[in-house]
């Protein structure tokens, strides 16, 4: 059954189309993740969803008596209110009156609020959202609308909700940048590309393999378009007598191909700024202890950070995360203990929450400064591998073209302001990144290309996150606050889910029996040691075909080349030297191929 129908839509902001003849349509049952780069219109899109805002041009029909919840990016709530008539509020019935309350503090307890009477006006923006998600899930919807659902959420939270929408029978319509969290939750992706919806029946898996092979074909369609068009041209520059001849249907065509629009090349992020040398002496924090009204956050912390280390802060929120980067910044003082810090370290602080205000320590964003005067503030210039680039190019390469570079930062999205949050961050030339929470509000495009860049990145990587993707994809050791004290894992998220696993089952198996306990440590051991991709093998796996096709297409074009050139000994003797390296290569990648192909069966047979 259709619930919600979008026909044909045109939506402009200032003089930007966010969508042209876009249609959309939501179905019963459906779970449907929205994606694509910031400031595409994905949150305009809900809004018009949910009758908050109208199209300039086309329709949005919804089904009669439909009820549909909204969960916005950023949550608005009476003032004086409590955490509980918060959530109680717009979610009473006849039915669930002797329930709700009781429904409500579970419902909190399961995203970590306890404190039902603490006033929404004196907490934290993640709190709130956490306190707005409770009242949206809370209610009795046919359509459940939500925006950035799992920012904010720590990865027991993250799980709970997953497996919780999952179940859950009415429809659901959410925009999250979470790849794991999409590619559970969803059966269907909706990507918004240069003003225009692609829909793909699949989870977030199978979007990027469906997407690739659409882009494929654009650009097949597009070379063809390209051949005829030559030959048209050709055709049209022929004499004033075979002008004088020439059909006007044919002489149409031509225009007709001439005014085509072929496929849009992708706006692509380019970071390449250079950190500034590292002497030998790091970031050294010694015996750490900080503690907030009378609770122990941090106690008795020590770790020296290594050059080029990578390491990931978890922990449920509250728990100190964001205070310890804080203390490693010099923005707040420990109770006790030290942080040295080398004289050669540049610290760049990836702030959680971009303020609005001149706090000490942190970048803040008045509403009414242009884009380019943030950047200006921090360099006029950034050294890069391309040599000294300016401002304002950065900004281009950050996809902030330069009509967009002097409008005012109130006008930029939440993820367009995170986005430039982060070129401030680079522009200093860091060499000890501290990234806090820095995947919330960040497009997936964004995200790839910052963890590339951060692969590559020669210095320290610091960051707190609750999202698993990007933990595995980034970090090689994990810091958990746990109870207290602060426990070192090896390895990513997924490493740490399993000795986490490891631990519970040793534990059980104790008052189970030894021999239970064997048969659980066995099996999980069997699941550690299953056969699988690094990341790196997959991204491997996924190009090396095509880059044996181009090495194969180089040697063919290498021997018309030396044909060409047979006279002409010395430029023969670089050809054949170019043509020996090129096999060289070739045969490695063949080589790579067979065995990346024989592991890629062995996890199919799995």
């Amino acid at each position: 059954m259709n619930l919600i129908n979008i026909e044909n839509i045109t939506k402009y902001y200032t003089d930007t189309p966010l969508f042209e003849q876009a249609s959309f349509t939501v179905d019963e049952s459906e779970k449907i993740g929205i994606i694509g780069i910031n400031g595409t219109g994905k949150t305009t899109l809900l809004k018009m969803l949910v009758g908050m805002e109208e199209p300039d041009s086309g329709s949005v029909t919804r089904a009669n008596n439909i009820v549909v919840r909204y969960l916005p990016q950023t949550p608005d709530f009476q003032r004086d209110i409590t955490v509980l008539e918060a959530v109680m509020e717009g979610n009473r019935t006849h039915e669930n009156e002797w329930s709700l309350e009781s429904d409500a503090k579970t419902m909190l307890q399961k995203l970590g609020i306890s404190d039902y009477e603490m006033k929404v006006d004196t907490m934290s923006g993640g709190q709130r959202k956490r306190v707005a998600l409770a009242s949206t899930l809370l209610s009795k919807a046919d359509i459940l609308v939500l925006d950035e659902p799992t920012n904010h959420l720590d990865s027991a939270m993250a799980d709970w909700l997953e497996e919780y929408l999952k179940s859950y029978r009415g429809a659901l319509v959410m925009v999250t940048h979470d790849r794991y969290f999409l590619d559970s939750v969803s059966n269907r992706i909706v990507e918004i590309d240069k003003a225009k919806i692609y829909s793909y029946q699949t989870n977030y898996t199978g979007f990027l393999e469906l997407k690739a092979q659409r882009e494929d074909m654009e650009y097949a369609t597009e070379r063809k378009r390209q051949s005829i068009l030559r030959v048209e041209i050709e055709w049209m520059k022929r004499g004033a007598r075979a002008r004088s001849t020439k059909q006007k249907a044919h002489i149409q065509r031509y225009e007709q191909l001439a005014a085509q629009r072929g496929p849009q090349q992708e706006a692509q992020l380019e970071l390449s700024s250079v950190s500034t040398r590292m002497g030998r002496t790091t970031v050294e924090l010694q015996q750490i202890t900080k503690s907030y009204d009378g609770k122990t956050l941090i106690r008795d912390f020590s770790y020296i950070f290594l050059k080029n280390d990578r390491i990931g802060f978890i922990g449920e929120n509250g728990c100190g995360k964001t205070t310890l980067m804080k203390i490693l910044c010099g923005i707040e003082q420990p109770d006790s203990g030290a942080v040295v810090t080398g004289q050669t370290i540049k610290l760049g602080y990836y702030a959680q929450e971009i303020r609005n205000d001149a706090q000490a320590g942190l970048a803040y964003m008045k509403p009414d400064m242009r884009v380019i005067d943030y950047i200006r503030n921090t360099a006029e210039y950034v050294q890069t591998v391309d040599g000294s680039v300016s401002a304002s190019v950065m900004l281009d390469r950050f996809l902030f073209p330069p009509e967009k570079q002097y409008g005012l930062l109130g006008k930029l999205s939440g993820g367009e302001r995170r986005r430039l949050n982060l070129l401030r961050v680079l522009m200093e030339a860091p060499n000890v990144l501290i990234l806090d929470e820095p995947t919330n509000d960040l497009d997936i495009q964004t995200l790839t290309i910052l963890e590339d860049y951060l692969d590559h990145f020669e210095g320290i990587v610091i960051a707190v996150s609750h999202d698993r993707y990007f933990l595995d994809r980034v970090v090689r050791r994990i810091f958990a606050f746990e109870n207290g004290t602060i426990r070192q894992y090896e390895g990513g998220f997924t490493d740490y889910q399993a000795k986490q696993q490891e631990e519970e089952t040793e534990k059980s198996s104790t008052n189970a029996g030894a021999g239970q306990a064997q048969a659980n440590l066995k099996t999980i051991k069997n699941r550690q040691e299953k056969i699988r991709f690094s990341y790196k093998e997959q991204k491997e796996y996924e190009t090396i075909e095509h880059e044996i096709a181009a090495l194969e297409a180089q040697l063919e074009k290498l021997d018309g080349d030396m044909a060409s050139n047979a006279s002409d000994f010395v430029r023969l003797n670089e050809l054949t030297k170019e043509k020996e390296r090129t096999e060289q290569l070739l045969e490695e990648k063949l080589e790579r191929w067979m065995y990346l192909q024989e592991l890629a069966e062995k996890i199919a047979a799995q």
